[in-house]
């Protein structure tokens, strides 16, 4: 009704719709709204609540949401997916702590003590939890959602975009090869660290022996730029084929390479080329939190 109040007094379009919509969604069937104003609308209302909630201390605690904050935060994901948009959540939460912290004077002291939770950690991790509950209704794998989310990962949209390209390398045989080798290449590596073996800080060629370690350093080296250059540009598809030319490499390496050899230097040197694997891929997902 707000809305038809609105068009008859002559309001804007954009403004009447906004009146409607920025309650929604209002559940999982709910509609999103897609007009700006509305989304603009929509989304400070629910980012306004959830940060004013965690700011007092006052989260959904158990089955307990008596606030309903959790369909808050998912209509916030929902709009922001839906609707195709780029928004990194941390400035928000401060831009609406510090209006809060402008209008409540006497509520200083604890939003202060709650700033730090607000901005990097606890706040973001619940939008985390509602994301993964609403990539799982849409099929998404729960371990691809795992590899993806960091701490520190704000941009809903864009961990989605990577859940997407990652699923999808991994239903090739490069992926499921890569994925195979990767996740050796890992065990290794925690199994030494774990008995404190000598890992170099840096590959040094000048201690390779084999023809496949060379091939490997030069392909990691070359796979590392392009994804990186990738994953700059926001191109998670052109990241993963560039990780896809590791597959060879890192098979062949395994095959002809021992990697515990009895040169201590040799072996150190070699560990750290496993280390390379790990971080090249690290820059796409954690590949040690997929099954398989």
């Amino acid at each position: 009704m707000g809305r038809k109040y609105a068009l008859l007094q002559g309001e804007h379009p954009s403004a009447a719709a906004a009146i409607e919509d920025h309650y929604k969604p209002q559940g999982p069937s709910d509609r999103v709204p897609t007009d700006p104003v509305s989304v603009a609308v929509a989304l400070a209302d629910k980012l306004d609540t959830l940060v004013g909630f965690w700011a007092v201390d006052e989260k959904p605690t158990g089955s307990k949401d008596p606030y309903a904050l959790r369909r808050a935060a998912l209509g916030v994901v929902r709009i922001l997916v839906e609707n195709g948009i780029r928004l990194a959540l941390t400035p928000i939460f401060g831009s609406a702590y510090e209006w809060a912290n402008y209008l409540d004077k006497n509520a200083v002291t604890t939003l202060e003590r709650k700033a730090e939770q607000i901005y990097r950690s606890d706040l973001l991790a619940f939008f985390h939890d509602r994301l993964k509950v609403y990539l799982r209704d849409q099929g998404a794998r729960h371990d691809l959602i795992d590899a993806v989310i960091t701490p520190q990962s704000d941009d809903l949209l864009q961990i989605v975009r990577r859940v997407e390209a990652l699923g999808s390398f991994l239903d090739t045989e490069d992926g499921k090869n890569l994925l195979a080798g990767t996740k050796r290449a890992a065990n290794i590596l925690a199994a030494e660290e774990k008995k404190k073996t000598t890992i170099a800080e840096h590959v040094e060629p000048a201690l390779f022996r084999e023809e496949a370690e060379k091939t490997l350093f030069a392909a990691v080296n070359q796979a590392e730029k392009e994804a990186g250059q990738a994953i700059h540009n926001e191109d998670f598809s052109a990241a993963m084929l560039a990780l896809s030319a590791l597959r060879e490499p890192v098979d062949s390496f395994f095959e002809r390479v021992l990697v515990n050899d009895e040169d201590q230097a040799v072996r150190a040197n070699r560990l750290a080329l496993l280390a390379r694997i790990r971080a090249a891929t690290d820059q796409v997902a954690d590949f040690s939190k997929i099954a398989g």
